[in-house]
Formats: C-alpha cells, structure tokens, sequence
C-alpha cells in the first residue's frame, strides 16, 4: 500500500477550488452514512441536506470531480463514495505521528476513526521521559529524542500537535526539518511554517467563544422582544450609545 510521503492527492494540480476541497468531507460523511444503510442513489437535493450545503454548490462542486449524476436517479453512491475517496487522497495509507500525549493526545490516539478513512497512527510522541514506553491506545509512547528517525522511518508526511502552546513552534520546526509537510494543529498558538507546508488549526476555546458569542446576542435579542421593543429601540435606551447628534442604534436599520 502507499505511503503518505510518496502520493499526494492531485486537488490543487486539478484546479478544485479550496472551498470545495473544504466541503468535500462533510460529503463523504453524509455519502458513507448512506452507503452503511445501503442506499444506491441519491438526488442532489438529499445529498446536500445531508451535507448542510444548498443543492445548486454540491453540483458545482461534483462538476470540478468530473461528476455529473444521471436525471431522474441522482448520483451513484458507492462511486461517489470511492471518488471522493479518492480525490482526498483516502485511498492510500496516510501515516500520522501525533505530538504530545496529554489529554487531548491520549483522546486523539484513541478516536477509532482514523483507520477506516486513511489515516494510521504510526507513532505517539512525547517530551515526557516518564511516559516513554508506555502504551496509549496499544501504542507505545517514543520519547522526543527519536522524532526525526519516527518520521523518516515511517514515512510520515502528516503530523499532529497537542502540545501545550509553549512548545508547540518548537515542534512544528522539529517536524517540518524532518520532512512532514502537513500540520493538524490543536495547540493554542498560531504556527509559522514555510511555503509548502499547509496548516490546520482546530482551537476549542475559540470555537466555544463564538458560540458564547452567539448565546448572548440572542439572550439579548430575547430580553429586547419581552420588553416589547426590537432590538434597535432597545439599543437606543442605552444612553452610552449616543453621538454628537443624539441616540446612534447599535443596529442600523435595513
């Protein structure tokens, strides 16, 4: 089977604009769902339900893979599975070293996910000595010292961070030198690598702010309606928004 480092997906040599590259995931989430119950076909309009996008983007993003259904009976969903499969690179064997086994590693190593969509946990890497040797999920835990030679041993082109953020850089570089050239960051930083390296950051904290974001803006659009006023009027009773002509609303009529 192939190895990470060899073959890489040919999205960006096909011209597959990075939107669509970005949606072509919770496709093949929705697609492998279907395949589990055995559905055959599926219309674009189900599809796209199912993927959280509208119809007329998900044929627009099957025209850049060359697929175009059948009117009347929708797209073939085994070869839509295979062919998503692999424009993403899916199926070939992607080799994974994850950095830094705390919490969050030890989860990750854990997540039964990886192997049945292309992806293998080829190491467990800490900068703990104490943790050497131990195993997370059947996996030994290797000590940092051995980075370079896990890489290059195995092959790996895709790494993953959980470090705490202050060590975070210093290990994208160690990782980077050694020749992985994509990063799946989870540590709370923003991480400076050079052209040709892509990076994927996943921050919780940020995600859950923005969500804290949207709780309070609708408490507030709440406590507005049981005043009985929407929420410009209800702007304007607050005396700090106020400009050098009187009230200002903080919402600016449509």
């Amino acid at each position: 089977m192939a190895t990470g480092r060899t073959h890489r997906p040919a999205t960006r040599s096909r011209g597959i604009p990075e939107a669509t590259v970005a949606r072509l995931p919770l496709y093949l989430r929705a697609l492998t769902a279907l395949s589990e119950r055995s559905v055959p076909t599926v219309s674009s309009e189900e599809l796209a339900a199912a993927a959280g996008v509208n119809s007329a983007k998900l044929r627009k993003d099957f025209s850049y893979l060359g697929s175009y259904g059948t009117r009347g009976v929708g797209y073939d969903v085994e070869y839509l599975v295979y062919q998503i499969s692999r424009e993403l690179g899916l199926t070939q064997d992607w080799p994974v070293v994850i950095v830094g086994i705390g919490n969050l590693g030890a989860a990750l190593a854990n997540y039964g996910g990886f192997a049945s969509r292309g992806f293998r946990v080829a190491a467990l890497i800490d900068a703990d000595p104490a943790m050497a040797g131990k195993p997370v999920a059947g996996i030994p835990v290797q000590h940092t010292d051995e980075l370079e030679k896990i890489i290059d041993d195995n092959g790996v082109s895709i790494g993953v961070i959980a470090t705490p953020a202050g060590a975070a850089q210093q290990v994208c570089d160690r990782l980077v030198a050694a020749g992985v050239t994509s990063i799946l960051n989870f540590a709370p930083t923003v991480l400076s690598v050079p052209e040709g390296v892509d990076v994927r950051k996943v921050d919780l904290s940020i995600e859950l702010q923005i969500l804290a974001f949207h709780e309070q803006r609708k408490a507030g659009e709440e406590a507005a309606a049981a005043d009985g006023a929407g929420p410009v009027a209800a702007a304007r009773k607050n005396p700090a928004d106020k400009g050098p002509d009187g009230d200002v609303p903080a919402v600016m009529p449509a």
